[in-house]
């Protein structure tokens, strides 16, 4: 492949997930999606929280997001207290391993998943959720797995499904929100920070995904517990009980 096909290729792939974004964006309400047959859990079924794949920022007046390493642990852990208290509301055994760091011990094909997962997850957003990207090789219906590496996770939590979380928020400077404010005056539409989430739940016996929801929002904040707690609502709703 020639360095201008890959190029072309890269570009195209970056179209197409902003076009995604901004199809989301549109949207007021997108309903989670689940893998055919799926309604409900075994009872006592037990789900490993895997670490968050998370990120906090702040958008420059430039549009740069700057990581922020005491938000983002901020957030991870309002988070998962959020989850946790949403989920343990359900039928099943929910893990959260929230120690300082929630890594250690996990092995390399977790992290390996956890990278994967975004991967996928983007991919979704893409090609399932955005009608004009529909793949026509894909079958009808709610069809993704991250492969039959998952049981690994089965045998090392001893457990049947596993929850895997990624979140980008961003949060304008007051440079971005001049920035957003005079395009608001000249008729331009200039984004300001926002938050895009996505939420898997796999079968780890197959690596089947068998439900699966996307959060994108202009608002909210992950950096206090109050505001996280919404956030996650929004993040699990449709999860099955």
């Amino acid at each position: 492949m020639s360095l201008t096909t890959g190029l072309n290729r890269r570009l195209a792939q970056l179209a197409a997930t902003v076009a995604a974004l901004l199809f989301l964006a549109a949207c007021a309400q997108t309903s989670a999606n689940r893998a055919d047959g799926v309604s409900s859990l075994p009872a006592s079924s037990k789900i490993v929280l895997m670490p968050l794949d998370i990120e906090l920022g702040l958008l420059n007046a430039g549009g740069i997001v700057e990581p922020r390493a005491d938000w983002t642990e901020a957030a991870r852990g309002h988070l998962n207290t959020a989850l946790a208290e949403l989920l343990n509301d359900t039928n099943t055994k929910l893990v959260v391993n929230d120690g300082v760091d929630p890594y250690a011990g996990l092995g390399d094909t977790g992290v390996q998943l956890i990278k994967l997962h975004g991967a996928v997850g983007k991919s979704i957003l893409v090609h399932q959720y955005v009608p004009p990207f529909k793949l026509p090789s894909r079958p009808e219906g709610f069809d993704w797995t991250l492969g039959p590496e998952t049981r690994r996770l089965k045998e090392q939590f001893a457990a049947d499904y596993a929850l895997f979380v990624f979140m980008r928020d961003s949060y304008s400077s007051s440079g971005r929100a001049a920035v957003v404010a005079i395009g608001i005056l000249l008729g331009a539409g200039i984004q300001g920070g926002h938050q895009l989430g996505f939420a898997s739940l796999v079968d780890l016996n197959s690596g089947q995904i068998v439900w699966f929801n996307r959060l994108f929002s202009a608002t909210g904040d992950l950096r206090t517990p109050d505001a996280a707690k919404v956030s996650a609502t929004a993040l699990v709703a449709g999860f099955p009980k």
